[in-house]
């Protein structure tokens, strides 16, 4: 599975490393992704997505079907 947020599309990005002598190595900064179920009433069904914590509030603030509509649009199933 991949490391993307359905909804804000955040992937992992890439960084240093800084130790305290200040050398530095390459690291990865994952997002904060959660695997979440939510009740979409409109279709009568429950629907499982991978969504960064970001796109969580996002969901609360404008609601689940304004959202799922919105990436219809953009061209992902669900």
């Amino acid at each position: 599975m991949s490391r993307v947020c359905q909804v804000t599309g955040r992937r992992p990005v890439t960084g240093n490393k800084v130790s305290h002598s200040n050398i530095k190595t390459k690291r990865r900064f994952l997002p904060n992704l959660k695997t979440k179920r939510f009740f979409l009433a409109e279709e009568d069904r429950w629907v499982t997505l991978k969504l960064s914590t970001d796109a969580i509030r996002t969901i609360n603030k404008n609601g689940l079907y304004a959202v799922v509509k919105k990436m219809r649009q953009e061209g992902a199933t669900i």
